[in-house]
């Protein structure tokens, strides 16, 4: 399989060097030349498997010209039976009769990136130890890839792992899961910015990466990286397959900042799996519900919510989605973003149309979110962190079938939040879990740094191993 750039001008690429390469040399994402398609009935013969072995079929198509099968297969089997605190990996919890929650919170960072990440630093270290060669990962998070990009790069031989977080403007569990795992190869940056500045300056940073001096180059760790995107295909067919799939649709709710994991679902449904509807579950930043309900792609100021995971006005991925929609021409694609920096943009009736009939959409003020919480909790002593509550209040908003089962992606613990839980009015007062008891005694690293591209680059290049 190879893979191409969203903007065209890029040569294509083998898995590997997609990997390793993350943003593409026109600015554009990669994408599959193609997509494997997976039949109904081979689907169904994948009902009762374990997490790592779905994983190794839906995804192994993706691999097959990088990877050997055997090593592949071992690869995933470390990732989803060693590190995740339950046996399902995902378990769905019922919320009524035709009503879910998938648990995507298990792993070892409390939040659905775990998923790909603790696969992302498997395959880094693989790919790197086979080349003999040393990598920077910089990466922006508005909370929680940060910490599960440290998580699963940390015991990488062969990485440097430079986060960028928007000072102040995260959760305090989410700044201390980052800033207190130990490492010489670890590095925290607190940008006095918003999530949208950091993704900004790693973009930029991968467009020239001449302050690195020639010595090494940057990998990604964002859902720019393909390998994020594939490794969260899986677990749309885990649900379907656990709710009676492929012998019934479902629809999935997804809280979404940077169009990452909902694209998943919309890659699942093109790969052949029964996917009835998929929502679009935002906050108050709110430009993908703007685009799908009036056609109208225009960016505001950010505002900071009690969800910032999805304090994020510029979605990445979206882009990915756009060259579908536009044919896969990336000359169009290129000319549509350029025009959305200067001001408010729209596509052609008939593209906008044809997204709508893909996917709904929702925004959710905290106000909203606090009384979903409550009401939640009320009904079934079931406590949602605020992303999950934005994706239940949107899920029920914009269902289409109540015969069809709802999914709601579970995107975070809610131990991660606790101030949305206290105004959320609940009694229940969320803990961490045992593994991260101690969280708030651990030692804290991290470095401030103004909102500076050239400020952040000479911080890096000063600080990676071989400087």
């Amino acid at each position: 399989m190879r893979y191409i750039s969203t903007r065209g001008q890029a040569p294509a690429l083998g898995f590997e060097d997609v990997l390793l390469t993350g943003l593409a040399t026109d600015g554009g994402l990669y994408v599959p030349e193609s997509l494997p398609h997976f039949s109904l009935e081979e689907i169904r013969r994948w009902r009762g498997l374990p997490y790592h072995e779905l994983a190794f079929n839906v995804m192994y198509p993706f691999v097959e010209e990088a990877i050997p099968a055997d090593d592949f297969r071992a690869m995933v089997k470390e990732t989803y039976s060693s590190v995740f605190t339950h046996d399902a990996v995902a378990p769905l919890v019922q919320l009524d009769s035709n009503e879910w929650v998938m648990e995507l919170f298990r792993g070892p960072t409390l939040a659905f990136k775990d998923f790909a990440l603790q696969l992302l630093g498997r395959l880094l270290d693989y790919v790197l130890e086979r080349r003999n060669q040393h990598v920077v990962i910089m990466g922006a998070t508005s909370g929680d890839t940060g910490s599960a990009a440290i998580e699963g790069c940390r015991r990488c031989e062969h990485v440097d792992i430079f986060i960028l977080h928007p000072h102040e403007r995260v959760s305090e569990v989410q700044r201390r899961q980052m800033t207190t795992v130990s490492g010489d190869n670890i590095h925290n940056i607190a940008v006095r910015g918003n999530f949208d500045d950091c993704q900004r300056m790693v973009k930029a940073s991968f467009g020239d990466q001449s302050f690195l001096g020639g010595k090494t180059q940057l990998a990604a760790v964002n859902s720019i990286n393909w390998a994020r995107i594939m490794a969260q295909i899986v677990y749309y067919f885990h649900a379907s397959l656990a709710l009676g799939g492929p012998d019934r649709s479902l629809a999935f709710s997804v809280p979404t900042g940077n169009f990452g994991d909902i694209f998943a679902g919309y890659l699942a449904r093109q790969m052949g799996l029964p996917i009835a509807q998929l929502v679009i579950a935002t906050n108050r930043n709110d430009i993908l519900h703007r685009f799908l309900s009036g056609n109208r792609y225009e960016q505001h100021g950010l505002e900071r919510t009690l969800s910032p995971s999805m304090d994020i006005m510029v979605s990445s991925n979206f882009e990915r989605l756009l060259f579908d929609l536009y044919g896969r021409d990336g000359s169009a694609v290129k000319k549509l973003l350029e025009d959305a920096q200067e001001g408010p943009v729209s596509i052609e009736d008939y593209r906008w149309k044809h997204m709508r009939k893909l996917f709904d959409s929702a925004a959710v003020d905290d106000k909203a979110t606090c009384e979903i919480i409550r009401e939640i909790y009320q009904n079934n002593e079931y406590l949602l962190d605020p992303h999950t509550a934005i994706g239940v209040k949107a899920a029920r908003e914009c269902r289409r079938d109540n015969s069809v089962p709802m999914v709601t992606l579970g995107t975070a613990h809610p131990a991660k939040f606790p101030d949305a839980v206290e105004k959320s009015g609940v009694a229940a007062s969320p803990s961490l879990p045992g593994h991260m008891a101690d969280l708030f005694q651990r030692e804290e690293r991290f470095t401030v740094l103004d909102d500076d591209l050239k400020t952040v680059q000479n911080f890096i290049a000063e600080h990676w191993k071989y400087a």
